[in-house]
């Protein structure tokens, strides 16, 4: 049976991109480019226009490659980096897999030329990917990821993708509600503390979220 995580639209592209903070070009040009005969980040078939057509294996693959790119990884040298991770493993979802975002990182990163072993002169590069991808939880197995902490949101309003919950979309942790339900009545004039009161969280709780949630729109 193949897992839900794998085949089940959970969010268009243009949401993917706002909510992990990925240019849109960015984003559509790795569901375009090719990487050991599969795309960089994995669509599922040919949604309608504005419809989800990313499910949450690609929003990982998308997550892992934006924390490639923020430490200067080129672009050529991220679609290499997925190639070898994707052959070795011997699987389309490579990047997606526990086993590179705790063991592989030092296999495949190296400014310079070939993909090799990162040495000590490199391992701030290393450090500052493996920070960044902590925030991916994973299932019983170990083998596919479960869950995506946002890092814009603070320590005090953990905010989460899990496809189990909220359709897909982004909730705060501690009450499972829309990270955009609770920023968007702000918007719409309601005080903090109003906010707060609906959906049973402290007022600082909020004000975090929808000052991150600003920084994000």
């Amino acid at each position: 049976m193949v897992d839900e995580r794998l085949t089940t639209p959970l969010m268009t592209p243009k949401d993917t991109a706002r909510h992990l903070r990925i240019p849109d070009s960015t984003l559509y040009y790795w569901l375009r480019e090719q990487a050991a005969d599969e795309p960089l980040v994995h669509r599922v078939g040919l949604a309608p226009r504005g419809a989800p057509s990313l499910p949450f294996i690609a929003v990982i693959e998308a997550y892992v490659l934006r924390t490639l790119r923020e430490v200067g990884i080129t672009k050529r040298r991220v679609r290499e980096i997925a190639e070898q991770v994707r052959r070795d493993y011997e699987t389309p979802y490579g990047l997606a897999t526990k086993t590179f975002a705790t063991d592989g990182i030092d296999v495949y990163l190296d400014e310079h030329g070939e993909l090799s072993r990162v040495q000590d002169g490199q391992r701030p590069i290393k450090d500052v990917i493996a920070s960044d991808l902590r925030y991916i939880s994973w299932d019983s197995t170990g083998t596919l990821p479960n869950r995506l902490r946002l890092r814009q949101y603070p320590d005090i309003a953990p905010v989460i993708i899990d496809p189990r919950f909220g359709w897909g979309s982004p909730v705060v942790e501690s009450n499972r509600v829309p990270v955009d339900t609770v920023a968007n009545l702000w918007l719409a004039g309601e005080s903090i503390h109003a906010v707060a009161y609906e959906y049973d969280v402290d007022d600082e709780q909020v004000e975090a979220i929808c000052r991150a949630y600003q920084s994000v729109a």
